[in-house]
């Protein structure tokens, strides 16, 4: 199914120390009531070994939105900056989002 109307954000997270893997992952769990998500997918790098992968990441964020709007909603969220605040920004030694919209 193409997906349409859709913003996605998509979050990667590399840890200071890999043994705080559980807290963020709780951190991360923080966010599924937030309304403004529509969907929402916690996720760890795959088994996949082909060269063009990037495993160095340690866990991932992918949020879908219905509008850039609603993504924009999120990031006020006291929630979410509950999340950055107390989860991302002290356990994350590197942060990379990529966001992208419908062509």
């Amino acid at each position: 199914m193409l997906l349409k109307n859709t913003f996605v954000h998509h979050v990667h997270f590399w840890l200071n120390d890999k043994a705080d893997k559980q807290q963020l992952l709780d951190g991360l769990n923080l966010l599924l009531p937030i309304p403004h998500i529509r969907e929402i997918h916690i996720g760890v790098p795959a088994e996949t070994f082909r060269s063009v992968v990037d495993r160095s990441y340690d866990v991932s964020l992918l949020l879908l939105f219905d509008t850039p709007e609603a993504q924009e909603a999120y990031q006020v969220d006291p929630t979410h900056v509950i999340f950055a605040e107390n989860y991302a920004k002290p356990l994350c030694s590197k942060v990379v989002v990529s966001d992208s919209v419908n062509v």
